[in-house]
């Protein structure tokens, strides 16, 4: 018996994912008046605190970038505005083979790609066969992290894959075979990274030209992620300036409905958080993301403003990188979180609108266990296990942080690592060789590439399942974190493939504990991020996972 849409939905949990982009000198509304009050023709100028990396969502896994290509692309499958329900996308609707292996997308009618081209089936092989197909330098963890977070491995077998094929069985039938039931795959094909894009623009743009260069970064080299994005989704590019202005402009071939009125969407890069409020109270733009908490109270005392939070569906965390010693020795990494007062951290950085994180999910994610191993504030019992361990204090470590961004999790990276850094050198049992990077390119690359010992990061959920939070960290070895423990991967493997959602909770409880003791790194907050607009700015639906279309958007 086959599975509805529906029903799997509701059964398994889904997806999406996050942040943002560019910007403009050009503000506000259009030259009319439709009647009710909105602008026609309206522009809007959203600030962010970074440009993209690039426009490929295949390449990239930062939310500066996901949120620009989220406007022009679409998947399969998408969210519900403000939740992480799975609805159709390209995709009509979807059966389920009762093995879990095939899925059947039908998928809708006239549709094209900006180009003009014609999407059907063909099309969403030629992506899945392109992604599956990567090699070389796309195989880098900075380029194709998201197809290697949820598909594994690629055509050359070097490593295995979930990927097994896909099949156009005629231009409105599209059938995607894995090679073992996930009951989490269908949220992650909403993902931003598994949207369509144009076969012919991929071709003639070289979207699978790309380099490392010297430091081990990746960077595509053809003119496709930066001049010519081309998928099928309400807003078309037109213009991308870096460190000054992405502009889209609205799809006059949309196949769906376009509820708002913006013809003309600028994403801005402003990396400071008090000029965003400054430009936003000018009227040079008309919304941001990742307020400062401490503007929380500027924004709700003026009339003119508005200010709107997600739902907490985030985690920050200090990394461990076990393969930079001594990080590989378990007492080390116990007395590092009973060193660093993460309640202090929260109640000085984060307004009210963070709570202390115990594990690597928010409470709201199936999976959550009450019963983890904790690790409280307390340098003495930090003392007596390095002591009990042998360990020579003070013990030399190297931590970083992220410069020039503001992420949900992480408002402000710099006083977060300055008072953890304090935290540890002040309880005389660590002594803190201190680093930091440009967020992009530079510092993702090298967590991603395991150049650094401790580090600052976090993660916003991309859709509502623990796989796409701890299976995303933990299920597989990654440079990031430098170890390798069988029983963690094994346990969230099984626990993936569970389709019974009362043992699969039972097993992402245990795997919780698991991942608590073994402390890969220290989870410290769980937030709800703020965003401001100004009041004339209506539709726009926060949602948990930072998937939020513009083409909702009114600017009065």
């Amino acid at each position: 018996m086959r599975r509805s849409v529906k029903l799997w939905a509701l059964l398994m949990a889904l997806m999406l994912i996050a942040a943002a982009c560019g910007g403009s000198d050009d503000a506000g509304t259009g030259d009319g008046d439709n009647g009710d009050g909105a602008a026609e023709g309206a522009t809007l100028v959203f600030g962010t605190s970074a440009d993209p990396v690039v426009l490929d969502g295949a390449l990239v896994s930062d939310g500066e970038s996901l949120r620009a290509i989220d406007q022009m692309f679409e998947g399969l499958v998408t969210l519900e505005p403000g939740t992480t329900e799975v609805v159709p996308g390209l995709a009509e609707d979807w059966e389920i083979s009762d093995d879990g292996l095939t899925y059947t997308f039908n998928l809708r009618d006239g549709v094209t790609f900006h180009d003009g081209t014609e999407f059907n089936a063909d099309a969403v092989c030629f992506n899945f066969e392109r992604w599956y197909n990567f090699e070389g330098t796309f195989q880098n963890p900075a380029a194709s992290y998201y197809w290697q977070t949820v598909f594994g491995g690629f055509s050359d077998g070097k490593t295995p894959s979930l990927y097994k094929g896909c099949t156009a069985t005629d231009d409105l039938t599209a059938v995607l075979e894995i090679n073992n039931p996930s009951a989490s795959i269908l949220g992650a094909l909403a993902l931003t990274s598994f949207t369509m894009a144009s076969p012919e623009a991929l071709e003639q743009y070289d979207a699978d030209s790309g380099k490392v260069d010297a430091d081990g970064i990746f960077s595509p080299t053809g003119t496709y992620a930066t001049e010519h994005p081309t998928g099928t989704g309400p807003f078309m590019f037109k213009e991308w300036v870096r460190g000054d202005r992405l502009t889209m402009v609205r799809n006059p071939d949309y196949w769906g409905e376009f509820e708002g009125n913006i013809d003309e969407l600028i994403f801005r890069p402003i990396a400071d958080p008090a000029a965003r409020l400054q430009a936003l109270q000018a009227g040079d733009i008309q919304g941001f993301d990742l307020v400062d908490p401490q503007d929380y109270e500027t924004i709700e005392g003026d009339d003119s403003l508005q200010l709107l939070n997600r739902p907490a569906f985030n985690v920050g965390y200090v990394g461990f990188n076990q393969a930079v010693k001594p990080l590989d020795n378990l007492a080390v990494r116990q007395a590092i979180a009973h060193s660093i007062n993460r309640q202090e951290v929260v109640d000085a950085f984060y307004a009210g609108q963070g709570v202390v994180a115990t594990q690597f999910m928010p409470p709201e994610v199936v999976g959550y266990a009450d019963d983890v191993t904790t690790y409280d504030y307390d340098p003495e019992l930090a003392a007596q296990i390095l002591e009990d361990a042998g360990v020579q204090t003070p013990v030399q470590i190297d931590f970083a942080y992220p410069t020039d961004v503001e992420r949900p999790y992480m408002p402000d990276p710099q006083a977060n690592f300055e008072a953890m850094v304090a935290d540890l050198e002040e309880s005389g049992l660590f002594e803190v060789e201190q680093k930091n990077a440009t967020w992009s390119p530079d510092y993702l690359d090298n967590v991603d590439n395991g150049r650094y010992g401790l580090y600052l990061l976090g993660w916003t959920g991309d859709y509502g399942d623990p796989d796409n939070f701890v299976g995303t960290f933990f299920q597989t070895e990654q440079p990031a974190w430098g170890f390798n423990n069988q029983e963690i991967f094994d346990a969230l493997d099984a626990a993936e493939q569970e389709t019974d959602p009362t043992t699969r909770e039972q097993m992402y409880q245990e795997a919780n504990r698991l991942i608590m003791d073994f402390l890969p790194g220290l989870p410290y907050v769980h937030t709800e991020p703020g965003l401001a607009f100004t009041a004339n700015v209506e539709g726009y639906t926060p949602s948990p996972v930072s998937l939020e279309p513009f083409s909702v958007v009114t600017v009065n």
